[in-house]
């Protein structure tokens, strides 16, 4: 059978679509999320104990 080559596996496709809308959703929420409170480049912390006075 030759037309086995064609057939489409339909919850496949739209397990691949579903998946591909919620990736984009996600990604106008972060987007939307980093306009609102930009991340801050974080500072590093020293690993040096603090001087005694």
């Amino acid at each position: 059978m030759s037309d086995d080559d064609k057939l489409i596996d339909l919850n496949a496709e739209r397990a691949k679509r579903v998946h591909d809308l919620n990736d984009k959703r996600l990604n106008e929420v972060r987007q939307a999320f980093e306009q609102a409170m930009p991340l801050g480049k974080t500072k590093k912390k020293s690993k040096n104990k603090p001087k005694k006075r």
